[in-house]
């Protein structure tokens, strides 16, 4: 068959990827679907289970800082556009060890952008860079961060992706590589890895082990349901402007603590327990280093271009997310175990 667009996308059986994987293999049977992640500890080919038998779908292992690799994968299946998620993001691990934050959101992003400018001569193409909110460093009580706010990562993460960003934009002025970015808040939902805050909680109140938040918990984030994160980039990807950013948030903000007290009383209700019993199982632990105080998105521009906005609310989303995690106590289990369990202990005992 011949595809109107191949489309790589990296990271595409991590937590955002598989869902945008999944939205663009079933939506559009024209395109041809590449996958390419490394698979690490946080990509798992069990994210996609329902779509890995379609026949535009193509899995691909391989490293975006591996530049012979890509350069087989641009050649071999003709690849047209690029959706680029690959990326380590996890700030704890970030303070822990930089270098592999710098090599596969700087190096490796750098690479991708190359390979896709030595490939692409002629022809209509797009490369769409997801980022994220953190790049613009914290927020006080007040205000929202717009794609014109400068630039003040504080975490070693959050640094990795404002110069992926400073690159891709370079490539842009520089060589004319035609660009999309996105810059997205905090996502949750389903398939997320649970060392991050939402997927932790549920996972640690069923089994009733401890809740740890960090500080006092009155950290602000803008939380966004995974699968209206991945209809933004297919908005964007198709519709934005060549050259121009996009904000991405959910208008919805909640401290930490607030938010895992929710949690905890939507826990309760769906499992029989007693009201306010989950709730005992918080613990606050040493805070993270340079934790940002707020993140707030305005997505303005991206509603009033492109005609995007949330599709459910954050009480919707969240009832929809524990549902899944409830149902799929298998896909949990298979992930919380070796390494991962190491990490953990590292990471939340005796801070």
């Amino acid at each position: 068959m011949k595809y109107d667009k191949t489309i790589l996308i990296t990271g595409g059986a991590g937590f955002i990827g598989s869902h945008v994987v999944r939205l663009m293999v079933t939506k559009y049977p024209n395109y041809r679907i590449v996958n390419f992640d490394k698979l690490t500890y946080a990509g798992n080919l069990k994210n996609l289970e329902d779509v890995e038998n379609e026949s535009n779908y193509t899995f691909v292992k391989g490293d975006i800082c591996d530049r012979s690799k890509l350069k087989e994968v641009f050649e071999e299946l003709e690849v047209t556009d690029v959706i680029h998620l690959a990326a380590e993001s996890h700030v704890d691990r970030s303070i822990e060890g930089p270098m592999e934050f710098v090599m596969t959101n700087v190096v490796g992003t750098v690479n991708l952008l190359q390979q896709a400018k030595d490939s692409w001569t002629d022809g209509d193409h797009v490369f769409h860079h997801v980022s994220t909110d953190e790049v613009y460093g914290s927020l006080g009580d007040e205000g929202l961060f717009e794609e014109t706010t400068a630039y003040d990562p504080r975490s070693p993460y959050s640094a990795s992706k404002a110069s992926s960003d400073h690159f891709v934009k370079a490539f842009y002025h520089t060589y004319g590589l035609p660009i999309k970015m996105s810059n997205c808040s905090n996502n949750y939902g389903s398939h997320h890895f649970p060392e991050k805050l939402i997927p932790l909680m549920i996972n640690n109140i069923v089994h009733k082990k401890p809740l740890p938040v960090y500080g006092k918990g009155e950290n602000i984030r803008d939380w966004l349901w995974v699968v209206d994160h991945a209809s933004a980039i297919e908005t964007i990807f198709h519709n934005g402007r060549i050259g121009e950013s996009y904000n991405v948030g959910g208008l919805n903000e909640w401290t930490n603590i607030d938010l895992v007290k929710y949690l905890c009383q939507l826990m309760d209700r769906k499992l029989g327990r007693e009201e306010g019993e989950s709730e005992q199982l918080i613990t606050y632990v040493k805070d993270r280093a340079g934790h940002d105080m707020r993140y707030a998105i305005d997505a303005t521009k991206l509603e009033n271009e492109l005609n995007w906005r949330p599709s459910v609310t954050f009480e919707e989303g969240l009832e929809l997310t524990v549902d899944w995690y409830l149902e799929n106590a298998e896909w949990i289990e298979e992930i919380t175990s070796g390494s991962y369990r190491e990490y953990y202990e590292s990471m939340y005992t005796n801070r």
